[in-house]
């Protein structure tokens, strides 16, 4: 995985497209094909479009008590107020967080605090609030692009003193990259020679089913400070309710400064409805594992479906099948297609001929490659792959 540099004191609007943006226009390509074939969307990585991926009952009944309560129609309690610990009608809401700190304290060495974790509208929003606490004028962030590694000789060479923190996705999107306990630690041994936080974005923690398990990188919050950002979306295939967790058991991310920051951030952003997150601690709980297991079994049977079926497709190749997430990446060779000028063009032609959405890889860094998202039900997932194979073979040259 290769990093850029990214900052600056001026900020400018975005001049390319949103992934959202791109799939919405070759969404509205499909409309009016004649054959009236269905539409199958492998450019989104929402998964709960298809029944086998319907969160769990533990889920659906903890919110349905929550609401039906009638004590969680207000706002939420303040980053303050709960550390207050005001036993009142917002106790419950108030336990979340103790929930939240006991379940992604599992597979670390020591044990977060409630104060550890802040709760957000679900990941995106934890994005936000990371980026916008870490910033000033003239600061820059190592940010990734789409690999299998991290390039740990690039990070040092681009890194200087204006660097403030550098990010990692694991498991990866687009790639569906695992990354091994040895690497990770390589990772967190570099950001502490560099002097830099670690940001770990891990939305598809736990979502891992190859050679390597999912490792936190809050299991080297000792070597360095690491702020991790993560939801119950992809594992639960549910509402949007997040989280921004200070890895740092010796204290660093500790200063009346920097917590009053990210508090005053917490605060201005609210957060998810108060019902979601009254039902958290009963999800958590209730939640058995054979609930994950099918989740884990169903994304490799695509992921292995998505490898062989892309051997068949003579412009398309894999170098890397997928180990986690929900997506890979597939590069394009268009020197094979007759009348397809890029990544782009064979997208646009592709939903319009087929019905067929994948995201082309120049929305995110990769131009001629494809990024296709196989958290489908299987039965579409390989009707799609067909669909696609025979429109590479009407365009071969």
């Amino acid at each position: 995985m290769e990093v850029e540099k990214n900052g600056g004191q001026e900020i400018e609007a975005p001049k390319n497209i949103t992934i959202k943006g791109i799939l919405g226009l070759l969404m509205a390509n499909t409309d009016g094909n004649g054959d009236a074939k269905k539409v199958i969307s492998l450019g989104m990585g929402d998964p709960t479009a298809y029944s086998c991926f319907y969160t769990t009952s533990a889920a659906q009944e903890a919110v349905v008590d929550a609401l039906r309560s009638a004590k969680f129609n207000g706002y939420s309690p303040t980053v303050d107020e709960e550390n207050s610990w005001d036993f009142d009608f917002r106790t419950e809401i108030i336990l979340l967080v103790w929930a939240l700190a006991g379940y992604l304290s599992r597979n670390l060495p020591y044990e977060l605090a409630p104060d550890d974790v802040y709760v957000t509208a679900g990941c995106t929003q934890a994005i936000e609030i990371a980026l916008s606490i870490i910033n000033r004028p003239g600061a820059n962030i190592l940010l990734p692009r789409p690999g299998w590694e991290v390039d740990l000789s690039a990070v040092e060479n681009l890194a200087d003193h204006n660097t403030v923190a550098m990010v990692i996705i694991n498991p990866g999107n687009p790639c569906g990259s695992v990354y091994t306990y040895q690497h990770l630690k390589e990772i967190a041994e570099t950001a502490k020679r560099l002097g830099t936080l670690l940001i770990a974005d891990e939305v598809y923690g736990h979502l891992a089913f190859g050679a390597n398990p999912f490792v936190p990188m809050g299991v080297f919050g000792s070597l360095t400070p690491v702020l991790t950002l993560g939801s119950m979306s992809k594992r639960w295939f549910s509402w949007r309710l997040g989280w921004l967790v200070t890895n740092d058991p010796d204290g660093s991310l500790k200063s009346p400064k920097f917590v009053e920051r990210l508090k005053k951030y917490c605060d201005i952003c609210g957060g998810p409805a108060t019902f979601i997150q009254a039902a958290v601690p009963a999800v958590i709980e209730g939640t058995q594992e054979v609930f994950f297991n099918k989740t884990i079994n169903i994304l490799k049977q695509n992921s292995d479906t998505c490898f062989q079926k892309i051997k068949e497709i003579h412009c398309i190749s894999c170098p890397h099948k997928a180990e986690g997430s929900m997506a890979l990446m597939v590069k394009l060779n268009v020197s094979l297609l007759k009348d397809i000028s890029d990544d782009l063009d064979f997208c646009f032609k592709l939903a319009k001929e087929e019905s067929v959405i994948i995201l082309p890889g120049v929305a995110v860094g990769l131009k001629n490659w494809l990024r296709i998202t196989f958290a489908a039900d299987p039965c579409a997932l390989g009707e799609a792959l067909e669909r696609v194979k025979l429109f590479c073979q009407r365009h071969s040259c």
